[in-house]
């Protein structure tokens, strides 16, 4: 990758508001991370801290029905795509099973399409982004049910 595409990644985060991005090409990865700016133009660190009341561990723990499913999550950052083409069918549909391999969905990343498939297989139970929406690296694309 060459110094043009990063400082082309690095504007693209400030103009999303992005703070972390990581690619790999091959053997080569690239780790870009910036802080986080508040909106009145300090940094996090910079920022104000406001204290608040601890949260009860209970309260904070995942629900049990959140538990029992796996997720799909996005490998980079990028625009989410459901189909090959506005005018197809979706890769997957809610109810759907999927198998380790099946293509799931697109991520347009840099304006190269990106395959995204199943590692694991089971059955869709819901499809957590909309169609063409801008997704983070880990963010949760399907949440799967075990079969």
């Amino acid at each position: 990758m060459n110094h043009e595409s990063i400082r082309e990644i690095a504007a693209i985060m400030k103009e999303s508001g992005l703070t972390l991005v990581e690619i790999t090409e091959g053997d080569t990865i690239i780790h870009l991370e910036r802080q986080a700016v508040s909106g009145t133009g300090m940094t996090a660190a910079a920022a104000p801290q406001v204290q608040t009341e601890p949260v009860p561990v209970a309260a904070a723990a995942a629900s049990p029905a959140a538990e029992k499913y796996d997720e799909i999550r996005s490998p980079m950052v990028g625009v989410f795509y459901k189909s090959p083409s506005p005018e197809a069918d979706p890769f997957v549909q809610e109810g759907d099973r999927v198998n380790p391999g099946d293509v799931v969905c697109i991520i347009e990343a840099m304006k190269l399409l990106n395959e995204i498939t199943a590692e694991i297989s089971g059955r869709i139970v819901e499809i957590c982004v909309e169609n063409a929406q801008v997704v983070e690296y880990g963010q949760t694309l399907f949440k799967l049910a075990k079969e």
